[in-house]
């Protein structure tokens, strides 16, 4: 039972929790980019570029032969995939800066320190005059 515990324990603790949220809204956010990407900005470029498909660019190393598939270097889905991280960088990016920018926002503006008492102020006019003598 001790091993059990421990693995709850661990598995229980935030910062696994938040990073296993992460993950998972990590992907979903890949997948969206790849389709951005593969869907709206890569036709476009497409068309600049002559009507090529990105996706369809590649070098064939080795001609097919009776039953063998070509060998092909496919460097157009590569650039797709550069593309993709790319822009899923630039997007945390974003999303750190902004979450720091609040966070200096929150600690720039501390609270105003609370007037004192009529104690805490009695106590300090005591000091005052014992300092005095």
């Amino acid at each position: 039972m001790g091993l059990f515990k421990e693995f709850k324990d661990f598995a229980m603790r935030g910062n696994v929790v938040d990073m296993a949220v992460g993950i998972v809204i990590g992907g979903a956010f890949g997948k969206i980019v790849s389709s951005f990407v593969k869907d709206v900005l890569m036709p476009p470029i497409g068309v600049l570029t002559g009507g090529v498909d990105f996706s369809e660019l590649s070098i064939t190393l080795k001609k097919a032969s009776e039953g063998v598939e070509p060998v092909t270097l496919n460097w157009g889905s590569f650039v797709s995939t550069v593309i993709d991280f790319i822009i899923i960088a630039f997007a945390i990016f974003m999303v750190i800066k902004a979450m720091n920018a609040a966070k200096k926002e929150e600690q720039a503006a501390p609270p105003a320190p609370p007037k004192p008492t009529k104690d805490q102020e009695l106590l300090g006019e005591i000091r005052d005059l014992l300092q005095a003598k």
